[in-house]
């Protein structure tokens, strides 16, 4: 397939805001992409590449080429290209990258030029992420999209099931299963503003835990062999020594698990999130601060996998294999008001709150699965940065107010819910000014420099009121900023239909 076909469909995607038109867009060039060129034309039009990271930047995008005027780029030769920029180490590497990027761009049309350019510094921002991508996966292939977000929930790479899928149909997507090694999407959960509230919405019984003030993790072990992955799905296992050593120690040697690790005080209580995340982020020199682990729980116990079993046969298998001491406290309950104190302890504790969890709950992973509930002492939402404006005063040469906006899944873009300049410290405005001087995208004005939407922010509220200042239609009031969440991505924010369930009646 020539790679004008993908640029094409791609500015057809863009224009189109319909997400059904999208799916439409997307499904007719998949249903004619070749077996070996299915994994890169998925990943192209997602805005990802197979190659993860080539080592080419903007800067490098600078001064390009003529464009051609015909068009004979092929997929295959394009990721040929890219495998060979990215392979290119040491000295003279950097003259030898610019010069395959001279060629990789002269043997483009301008319309390809401008596709490469923007899927190479992560501008390929055409609505479609991965929920519209598996349906269009799903209409090409003919198979139900629940079978390729089980197969994607298990894979973790979005390309490599959509090219089964088109190659092979639900029996290749049934092929997946759980690979020690190779981490999958955490579950996540849905937000109630008490333990009652979240209760009454289960309908029962239900498990009560702690939510930590940590960094999710999910630890892999075979054999001696442990990897430790967070929710994005990065490794950091050489960063976290105590978290290896803690699996290591366990009888279990084939063995997936989910938890949280966390900076703890000498009396257990946490240390500020920022010092559990800088701790997570060190890659070398001296470790001071010890971390400690504590799982929730299990995806795989001695060989057997659990993903699809209630969440009370997965935590017996996790108690089994774990001592307690390595367990997040938990207690099942139907008593509200036990519920009530429960949660009461684990935030006098300096935790986040607590998360009520159906008995009969499978692991939905990637998703935010309606048997977890969040329920924290206050509101808050893990929102995107969409822009910030220049302070005056003692804040004057910093960035400063915050536009804040919530995920929108049906169009994989933002909406915006207002602003917010309070709850920021010295420190913080300087490290804010520095990082999104780094993601300034498009033209700036006197006071506002609009920016990459990629950097989460976790924001407490006091209530969602009406609005007509917003295109949402709705204000967060008295926003202020808790903590920045560099172990989310801009997909992990809360959705505008969080936001709007938190409305109150008209």
């Amino acid at each position: 397939m020539l790679l004008i076909d993908l640029a094409r469909t791609s500015a057809a995607v863009a224009a189109d805001s319909a997400r059904l038109a999208k799916i439409r867009h997307l499904a007719e060039l998949l249903a004619r992409v070749g077996p070996e060129e299915a994994e890169i034309a998925i990943a192209y039009l997602s805005g990802e590449l197979p190659q993860r990271q080539i080592g080419v930047g903007w800067r490098s995008l600078q001064d390009l080429p003529e464009p051609r005027l015909a068009a004979t780029a092929t997929l295959t030769q394009i990721d040929a290209f890219l495998e060979r920029i990215k392979a290119q180490s040491g000295p003279g590497s950097q003259a030898a990258r610019r010069g395959l990027v001279a060629d990789l761009f002269g043997a483009a049309t301008r319309q390809e030029q401008t596709f490469l350019s923007r899927l190479l510094t992560g501008e390929l921002r055409q609505g479609a992420l991965d929920g519209v991508m598996i349906e269009a996966i799903a209409k090409a292939a003919d198979v139900p999209s629940a079978e390729v977000r089980r197969a994607l929930m298990l894979r973790g790479w979005l390309p490599a099931v959509g090219a089964a899928a088109l190659a092979g149909g639900v029996t290749a997507l049934r092929d997946f299963h759980l690979e020690v090694g190779r981490p999958v999407a955490p579950m996540l959960a849905q937000s109630a503003p008490t333990v009652t509230a979240a209760l009454e919405k289960i309908g029962g019984p239900a498990a009560i835990e702690w939510k930590l003030d940590g960094i999710r993790v999910q630890a892999h072990r075979s054999g001696d062999e442990v990897r430790v992955f967070t929710r994005t799905l990065d490794d950091i296992t050489e960063q976290v020594p105590e978290l290896v050593e803690a699996v290591r120690g366990l009888t279990a040697t084939d063995i997936v698990l989910d938890g949280e690790v966390i900076a703890l005080r000498d009396d257990a209580s946490p240390l500020p999130f920022q010092v559990t995340a800088s701790r997570v982020a060190t890659k070398v020199g001296p470790r001071e601060v010890p971390l400690s682990v504590f799982f929730f729980d299990a995806l795989r116990v001695d060989g057997a996998d659990l993903l699809d079993l209630p969440d009370a046969d997965r935590h017996a298998a996790l108690t089994a294999a774990v001592p307690p001491s390595l367990i997040t406290p938990r207690l099942v309950t139907a008593d509200a008001e036990e519920g009530e104190e429960f949660f009461a302890e684990a935030v006098r504790k300096g935790h986040e709150g607590v998360v009520v969890k159906a008995p009969g709950t499978v692991y939905a992973a990637g998703r935010r699965g309606a048997g977890w509930i969040k329920v924290k002492p206050r509101h808050t939402l893990d929102l995107v940065v969409l822009a910030a404006e220049w302070g005056h005063g003692r804040r004057e040469g910093k960035l400063s107010n915050l536009h804040l906006g919530a995920y929108d899944p049906e169009t994989g873009g933002f909406v915006m819910l207002g602003k917010t300049f309070k709850g920021l410290t010295d420190d913080l405005l300087a490290w804010q000014t520095e990082r999104f001087l780094e993601l300034a995208d498009g033209p700036t004005t006197d006071w506002t420099v609009p920016l990459k939407p990629e950097q989460v922010v976790e924001i407490a509220f006091d209530g969602v009121q009406r609005s007509t200042r917003y295109e949402g239609g709705m204000a967060l009031r008295f926003a202020r900023v808790l903590r920045y969440r560099p172990d989310k991505r801009a997909e992990d924010a809360d959705t505008v239909s969080a936001v709007r369930a938190l409305l109150p009646p008209a």
